[in-house]
């Protein structure tokens, strides 16, 4: 079995409206299970790639100073 978890996640939140995606993170990272990880790498990946440098950079120093 293939399965294309881009795809997959996408699709599922596709029609979601803001409110659901910030609980989707919030509940997923609140889990601590890492079933949702994939999912929150995914919504990362998309993220990376629809900001401006400025932008990855802000993101890059708040995860240098919190690991």
């Amino acid at each position: 079995m293939n399965i294309d978890i881009r795809k997959h996640i996408i699709s599922n939140f596709k029609d979601s409206s803001v409110d659901e995606i910030r609980d989707s993170i919030v509940s997923g990272i609140n889990s601590n299970d890492e079933i949702v990880l994939p999912g929150l790498g995914v919504l990362f990946e998309i993220l990376w790639k629809n900001v401006d440098d400025d932008y990855k950079n802000k993101l890059l120093n708040v995860l240098k100073e919190n690991i």
